[in-house]
């Protein structure tokens, strides 16, 4: 029983009956399985560097509540309210990533982290989603009235920001925003020919970063030949899939965590196919496909431009990010500091992608207040 009657008109009784509950129910379980993962995988990584045993465990157990909550209050928003709240975040947010690379921490020779308040934020995190919502709304905003310079206004938006990241720099981020915008800019009406161009200079913007970054042009080296540098992570991680098998070793039996750096944030794909093994992980791949497609089928079926782009971006952003970690622990792509959704360490990643989700539930709400501009 839903605890609502259809007739009740609360508030949380008619998100109750118009929020989609079949992409509520995968995000709640895949952040349960991400819980399930982070106590196996990352106590011994916490003795490893010195902390407390339950060290990771207590924070994510901080951050997971809050994440949450974020995307529950956000999915309640109306079209038009996603669309400010998004357009302030990402004023907001682009702010901290000026001041990221002036005071931020540096960490493996990147400086993706801002303490504030006693916090490290990876501001990075939250351009994702509200760059989105945002080019969404500024696309759509140019079709119904064509005199908006919304394209104009979107593409200098996605050149900012792909020059502060790579001042970072983080050119998985980048290559994540831009596959984002572009799908997003093609659904809009971009024209084959610009589509061509934009191809283009993505090709040799790569180019550029392989001959111009020695981290982006190491790490493609290593993944195309693994003499020419260390390969520990990787090899380690296929070893886990390897000693894991159909069923795994059994929760809290797997080795692998005791030796992998990262297993409780990039490498916990690892984990899980040790302990769990390769059934487990063929689900928690099921649920990724289910909520990045489910996406997809909302998008199809909708008929507001401004939701039809913003919920295929934040599908598009949120079926890449899981791709390209997953890829990486099976040494299919070059390594990437990736979290896997809703499931590895990390705070800004986990409050960033409740945010997301909570802004597609909130657009693809049924019946849901349209308003204005929506």
């Amino acid at each position: 029983m839903s605890g609502f009657d259809r007739a009740d008109r609360s508030v949380l009784a008619r998100w109750w009956w118009t929020v989609d509950r079949w992409t509520l129910a995968a995000l709640m379980l895949l952040a349960a399985v991400g819980a399930i993962l982070i106590m196996a995988a990352s106590p011994s990584v916490a003795e490893r560097i010195g902390v407390a045993p339950f060290h990771f465990i207590e924070r994510q157990f901080v951050f997971l509540p809050l994440s949450l909550g974020v995307l529950l209050i956000t999915s309640l928003a109306s079209p038009v309210t996603v669309r400010r709240v998004a357009l302030a975040c990402l004023a907001i947010v682009l702010g901290l990533l000026v001041l990221t690379p002036l005071v931020g921490t540096e960490i493996k020779g990147a400086t993706r982290w801002i303490a504030i308040g006693g916090l490290s934020i990876q501001a990075s995190e939250f351009v994702k989603p509200c760059f989105a919502v945002t080019a969404a709304w500024l696309f759509a905003s140019q079709r119904g009235n064509p005199s908006f310079p919304g394209n104009l206004l979107s593409a200098g938006l996605y050149l900012a920001i792909v020059a502060l990241l790579v001042l970072q720099p983080d050119v998985g981020m980048v290559a994540t925003v831009t596959a984002v915008w572009g799908t997003q800019f093609f659904l809009a009406g971009l024209r084959m020919v610009w589509v061509a161009l934009l191809a283009t200079i993505a090709v040799a913007g790569l180019i550029a970063g392989y001959y111009t970054m020695s981290h982006v042009q190491d790490r493609i080296d290593q993944f195309l030949d693994p003499t020419t540098g260390d390969t520990y992570q990787a090899d380690t991680a296929i070893m886990a899939f390897e000693q894991g098998g159909l069923f795994g070793r059994g929760p809290g039996q797997g080795v692998v965590k005791d030796i992998l750096p990262d297993a409780h944030a990039d490498y916990i794909f690892a984990v899980a196919a040790e302990e769990f093994g390769l059934i487990a992980c063929l689900g928690i791949i099921a649920l990724f496909a289910f909520v990045t497609l489910r996406g997809f089928v909302f998008a199809y079926a909708e008929k507001r431009l401004f939701a039809l782009l913003a919920v295929t971006g934040l599908s598009v952003q949120f079926g890449i990010q899981a791709i390209i970690n997953m890829a990486v622990n099976l040494r299919l792509m070059p390594a990437k500091g990736m979290t896997l959704p809703f499931i590895s360490y990390g705070g800004s990643s986990l409050i960033a992608l409740a945010l997301g989700m909570g802004f597609l539930l909130a657009l693809t709400r049924r019946n849901a207040e349209q308003g204005a501009g929506a």
